[in-house]
């Protein structure tokens, strides 16, 4: 279930992409010939005017054919030069490229939005506390091997209550339980509910999990519902979504300048499969957990997608700068060259990530 999930929040996140590609090039009268969800081998296509709409067997990606984007002789002198993207303006071939990236973003901010409006679980210790209504434990993650995961926990469950050697403990706060568990005798009862179904289960802390303390091996957070009002939500929204992008653009580019310097953290990089795991996770939460979530990866998408690398949007914004500044266009041999060079290293950055993502699972 968590993969159809993935490849449908991932056709939505493509699709937007592409979208706002596909709108600012025909608003400007640049020919358009395919918009495609998917890469090849073609399950389904139908002509309409002059563009061809698919939907392609690989669904890890998508794209729209704009028709000179990938300049050659016809579209740079044939017959349909005028509405060629090569020789269209650099402002022009810049709100194009630039499009995609602000529509995902915009993508990002609405669907923030209605989380806020229809009651978003979020954590209590950040900035909406105030507007939080009844706070939960909530179980992040179980750790391999441990003695919640041992017991059948794995993540979105609510911790009611706990009970060791005739003490008991209604849930206040992360901290209450924690001291709990650390301070524990024996087995404990922990009573707790998952999708609306009330549990139990015995487990016995131990040591050695991290640090000296008698831990279950759980990640914990106290959350609640923020519900808003449209106004109110909608400004919210675009708050999250700005420092958002700038937590996911400073990350970044930070790791990017530590792989340089070959001091980069590799296992914090997550391809496809480890983000089916995190889709599956985000999904046990709710319908509204996992709308904010997958407006989390959208903004991923949005800033990946301006780094300046070939192939990128960000690559063929700095191809078009460059222009501008030479007042010179690129070699056609040349760009189509290293934007083929790029997109076959993606490809291959997507394969060793995806292995990795496998050699976690085992």
């Amino acid at each position: 279930m968590s993969i159809i999930i993935f490849l449908l929040i991932l056709a939505v996140l493509i699709f937007v992409h592409e979208l706002g590609h596909f709108i600012v090039a025909k608003k400007f009268g640049i020919r358009v010939d395919e918009f495609a969800i998917g890469f090849p081998p073609r399950l389904w296509s139908k002509k309409y005017g002059e563009t061809t709409y698919a939907i392609n067997l690989i669904p890890f990606g998508g794209y729209v054919k704009i028709f000179g984007e990938n300049p050659n002789d016809e579209s740079i002198s044939g017959p349909d030069k005028d509405r060629s993207f090569v020789n269209a303006s650099r402002i022009k071939q810049a709100s194009v490229l630039v499009s995609g990236i602000v529509f995902n973003v915009l993508f990002a901010w609405i669907v923030l939005s209605i989380s806020f409006m229809s009651g978003l679980t979020t954590s209590a210790q950040n900035s909406y506390a105030s507007y939080i209504k009844d706070p939960q434990i909530i179980i992040i993650a179980t750790q391999a091997d441990s003695p919640a995961r041992l017991a059948g926990l794995k993540g979105g469950e609510t911790i009611l209550s706990l009970k060791t050697n005739g003490k008991n403990l209604e849930v206040a706060t992360v901290a209450d339980v924690q001291n709990f568990i650390a301070n524990s005798v024996g087995p404990i009862t922990l009573n707790y509910k998952t999708n609306d179904v009330t549990k139990s289960t015995i487990l016995t802390a131990k040591e050695g999990i991290v640090g000296g303390k008698k831990m279950i091996g759980v990640a914990m957070d106290s959350v609640g519902v923020v519900k808003l009002p449209p106004h109110k939500a909608f400004y919210e929204g675009a708050i999250l979504t700005g420092l958002t992008t700038k937590n996911v653009a400073v990350g970044l580019y930070k790791f990017i300048f530590d792989a340089f310097r070959g001091k980069a953290d590799f296992s914090q990089v997550t391809g496809p499969v480890g983000i089916v795991g995190l889709v599956g996770e985000a999904s046990t939460l709710g319908v509204v957990y996992l709308m904010s979530f997958s407006a989390f990866i959208s903004l991923n998408l949005a800033v990946i997608n301006i780094i300046p690398f070939p192939a990128l949007d960000g690559g063929r914004l700095l191809f078009v700068a460059i222009e501008a500044i030479k007042r010179k266009s690129i070699s056609p041999q040349i760009a189509n060259t290293l934007n083929g060079i790029g997109f076959a290293l993606l490809i291959l950055l997507m394969l060793v990530v995806t292995y990795k993502d496998i050699v976690k699972m085992f």
